[in-house]
């Protein structure tokens, strides 16, 4: 016979088997999904000013270009980009940022933070395919950071990279 206390750890213990399950298959998600349902992407962007000096066009956001999609907060994804390293070593880049096009951030303006991701990857990125698209798959967190390059929005510790393939 099972008593109450054995009974209560059985099932507290079947609660857990559902995420666990979950987070063995990530959710495939796109660039959209970062911006909350319901705000247009066109609502991001507000006017910009020239840079003469340095020939650019810098874009001005306003409050609409750090809402970020909750729902992905504590979700297992993945997703594709770019890599814009931080720092690269022999062994390649574990400290990136996942932006959604080729040179975002080096030659054009950073996009709005919602479309940024700061990723610390478990294993390095090897050096020499830091211009391919790559599929990006770990816990994503929501939380606004500033670095050199623009105001990130997401972050992912990433557990598993790939060359994105379309």
């Amino acid at each position: 016979m099972i008593d109450r206390r054995k009974t209560l750890m059985l099932m507290s213990g079947a609660g857990l088997a559902p995420a666990a399950a979950l987070a063995a298959t990530p959710r495939e998600i796109m660039w959209d999904e970062l911006i909350p349902a319901g705000l247009p992407y066109s609502e991001i962007i507000g006017e910009g000013e020239v840079d003469l000096i340095n020939d650019t066009w810098n874009p001005i956001y306003d409050a609409n270009a750090t809402k970020l999609n909750e729902d992905l907060n504590g979700a297992y994804i993945k997703m594709p980009g770019f890599i814009i390293p931080f720092d690269i070593s022999a062994e390649g880049v574990t400290n990136f940022m996942l932006v959604p096009y080729v040179g975002a951030c080096i030659h054009t303006p950073p996009p709005p933070a919602n479309q940024l991701v700061m990723v610390n990857a478990e294993t390095p990125w090897p050096g020499d395919q830091l211009w391919d698209a790559v599929w990006v798959t770990g816990m994503m967190r929501t939380q606004l950071q500033s670095t050199d390059l623009g105001q990130t929005g997401y972050e992912i510790v990433a557990d598993a990279m790939e060359v994105y393939v379309w």
